[in-house]
């Protein structure tokens, strides 16, 4: 294995370290999990554009994710329908309050939503956290602040407000994204390669989900998991999660 592989991957674990020591924030928005799945409510969660998409594709219809996950799969910001239309549609302001009208959320308030984003710094990631403040959401956001610490004001990337996701969320979990989030060096080559915030942004929600259930278990309850659909005896074990949250969970 080449240097520069091995240098990936012993970044990618440093990174994972930094975000295991967020156990303090894993376990307060844990709890707000905990609390609203007991409530019988479903726990939305965006990507709110391009690669983040995939973190809410992460924790929908998972072996050994919670089912009660409301996972919200715009069109216009994912990468399926064109990767620069993603990057436009980010930088919209405005763009966010039909999609949550569409999907239904922030119906009442103290409903809970993760908001993804490991650069936290675009129009659409601080409208879905400004908006989901107007409907009394419980925000836990999955973040680093690498990126709203230098990006200046006014740059393309960054909304109107020049505010930080980590600012505004009440449960901050720092994903701890290095800034350009390509840590790799080749010689001869200026731009670095192999991007991380995938890696980030995974880990960190799968650690939330790991922590609910943990609570969820502590606290006397059967936790609402999916069984693994490519195993025997795991469409039957997902049946009733199916028939209690597939009329609740839109893409599910």
């Amino acid at each position: 294995m080449g240097k520069e592989i091995r240098q990936y991957k012993e970044t990618i674990i440093e990174i994972f370290n930094k975000i295991e020591a967020e156990e303090e924030n894993i376990k307060k928005a844990a709890e707000l999990m905990a609390d609203a799945i007991m409530r019988d409510e479903l726990i939305h969660v965006i990507g709110t554009g391009g690669h983040s998409c995939m973190a809410a594709e992460e924790l929908l219809w998972r072996a050994g994710g919670l089912a009660p996950i409301n996972s919200i799969l715009d069109a216009g910001i994912n990468l399926v329908h064109g990767a620069k239309r993603s990057n436009i549609i980010e930088r919209m302001e405005g763009y966010v309050k039909g999609v949550f009208d569409a999907y239904k959320i922030g119906q009442k308030p103290g409903e809970v939503i993760i908001i993804v984003n490991a650069y936290g710094i675009n129009s659409m990631t601080i409208d879905a956290a400004l908006e989901a403040k107007k409907r009394g959401m419980k925000i836990i956001a999955v973040t680093g602040r690498e990126f709203g610490d230098k990006v200046p004001a006014g740059a393309a990337s960054r909304h109107s407000s020049n505010k930080n996701l980590y600012e505004l969320a009440d449960v901050w979990v720092n994903c701890h994204l290095p800034y350009g989030d390509a840590v790799v060096e080749i010689e001869g080559l200026e731009q670095r390669v192999a991007p991380t915030s995938t890696f980030c942004n995974a880990f960190a929600v799968n650690c939330l989900v790991i922590e609910t259930v943990r609570l969820l278990a502590e606290r006397g309850v059967t936790p609402p998991v999916w069984t693994s659909a490519n195993v025997p005896g795991g469409d039957a074990a997902n049946k009733k999660w199916e028939e209690k949250y597939g009329p609740r969970v839109k893409h599910l």
